[in-house]
């Protein structure tokens, strides 16, 4: 199935006790056991099952399979936030005396984590000058675990080039994972040309409706941690917390996704809620038409922004001149997010009266909702960051973040319009 069908209805065949045709919230905290001998095997992990809804959910399980589906990958494990999905991703390849590579183009709080709280726990993030494959590889040594990206940075909206970094990170034996939240698998997905690892906040265009938190780790399936055990010995040796359960021999391909949910999801928690993965789906199913009218209206309001003399700069991939371009004609099958950046002519100042003067377009910090938003990253999402920082991750002062949503274009341009005009 193309994944508009595998949006609504993979993972899910109808409920064989109610023939309920609607994915069930199975709103409860633990399940039944046959018996002693039935819970022992289950917290044995010898089959299948639910036990506890801090470990899985009948709800979630569906959710997860049809991220899964819609990634091209063997599992997922759905988690309460983005920043969680992304917090696991990494612990589970890398402890204590490790680093992970990555690019410098993040979203701000996925830098704070990189930067502030990982070296506390003794996990090194060190940041390339570019995401230029190169770039990263200068900084691999022997205690490198990862490289992480953004397959579409937010917000500087530059396009990494996935297989070429994919490359690099297998040449030395450590996976690439991938935030993939900008783009979401109707316009690219990472595996196909290479990465190990997605993540996503589902609470972005997956969701869809700025109404429910949560997060995803999406598993490939094709990174040989046995291979590479002398980096990853977690994958591959018996595990004391876990009754000595190898990985790599229980699991087979799945073995990273199944310890990240056994070590770190049964033990510290962060539970996607049976409703929120409800309501996720709920949005899921309609992720692809989204995504048609995000990107159209996206294109318009570009132009409109482009042709303005009242603009000083925009950033969008989809204009020819844009560095990205060629690769998000190869990543995004030509197809721009609708997420930009632009410049208002008069620096700071005027673009902090443009922003106060906008009347549709809502003044917030989400991205991917159905409405379009406006951020201003150098003071919201982007604050924490240093002047220096902030370049390396593309924001400005004078920098506006554009989320553009599915309303009609003539009305989102219109309130540009005012704005700038009460700018100007």
């Amino acid at each position: 199935m193309r994944n508009e069908t595998l949006a609504i209805h993979g993972g899910y065949e109808v409920d064989p006790t109610t023939k309920a045709v609607a994915v069930p919230i199975y709103q409860t905290v633990a399940y039944a056991f046959d018996s002693a001998e039935h819970g022992a095997a289950l917290f044995n992990l010898e089959v299948e099952g639910n036990r506890y809804s801090r470990i899985s959910n009948p709800t979630c399980d569906v959710l997860e399979r049809r991220i899964a589906l819609l990634e091209g990958g063997v599992g997922a494990l759905s988690v309460s936030s983005g920043q969680a999905a992304l917090h696991y991703s990494v612990l589970n390849v890398a402890r204590n005396g490790n680093n992970i590579v990555s690019v410098p183009q993040l979203y701000g709080t996925t830098h704070t984590l990189f930067a502030h709280v990982l070296p506390q726990l003794g996990i090194n993030v060190r940041f390339a000058e570019s995401d230029h494959p190169a770039a990263m590889e200068k900084l691999v040594d022997d205690n490198t675990r990862a490289f992480f990206c953004e397959s579409v940075g937010n917000p500087a909206g530059n396009v990494c080039d996935l297989e070429a970094l994919a490359k690099v990170a297998h040449k030395h034996g450590i996976p690439l994972i991938v935030d993939n939240t900008v783009a979401t698998p109707i316009l690219l997905r990472p595996f196909d040309y290479g990465a190990d690892v997605v993540i996503h906040s589902l609470t972005k265009f997956l969701g869809g409706h700025g109404t429910t938190m949560g997060g995803i780790v999406v598993d490939s399936g094709k990174f040989p941690w046995l291979e590479h055990s002398d980096r990853f010995p977690m994958f591959s040796e018996p595990d004391a917390s876990y009754h000595g359960l190898v990985y790599t021999d229980h699991f087979g391909p799945s073995a990273y996704i199944a310890r990240c949910r056994t070590v770190y999801q049964r033990t510290m928690g962060s539970v996607l809620s049976p409703l929120s993965a409800f309501l996720l789906l709920q949005g899921i199913e309609t992720v692809a038409l989204r995504i048609d009218r995000h990107v159209e209206n996206g294109r318009r309001v570009a132009e409109f922004l482009r042709d303005d003399d009242r603009v000083e700069w925009v950033n969008y991939v989809g204009f020819e001149d844009n560095r990205y371009h060629a690769l998000a004609g190869k990543y995004l099958g030509g197809r721009a997010c609708s997420l930009m950046t632009f410049g208002v002519r008069g620096g700071y100042k005027a673009a902090a009266k443009f922003y106060d003067a906008l009347k549709l377009i809502k003044r917030l910090v989400n991205l991917g909702d159905a409405k379009s938003l406006a951020c201003h990253p150098a003071s919201t999402t982007h604050r924490q960051m240093s002047a220096d920082e902030q370049r390396g991750a593309g924001v400005t002062l004078e920098m506006i973040r554009l989320s553009i949503g599915i309303e009609h274009a003539d009305d989102i341009t219109a309130d540009l319009d005012q704005a700038l005009a009460a700018a100007k």
